[in-house]
């Protein structure tokens, strides 16, 4: 089974994350960063949000069966 490690948040503070083949999902309001999250493919094992992401899905991050998120510093 392959796992998937994924993006979420403002376009410019991810866009290096492609280089080392990471799904990014560019969103800035919150319900671009939700439909992101929502998106997000199936078997997607770790998630690296930005500072706004991270605030926006705050009420899904702590759920036990959420993929792994890491926050980007600010």
């Amino acid at each position: 089974m392959s796992h998937t490690i994924a993006a979420i948040g403002e376009q410019a503070l991810l866009d290096g994350f492609l280089l080392a083949g990471v799904s990014v999902f560019a969103g800035s309001t919150d319900e671009e960063i939700l439909h992101a999250w929502r998106a997000l493919p199936e078997g997607t094992a770790v998630v690296v949000l930005t500072p706004a992401a991270a605030r926006s899905l705050d009420q899904f991050l702590a759920d036990p069966r959420s993929p792994m998120s890491v926050v980007l510093p600010s």
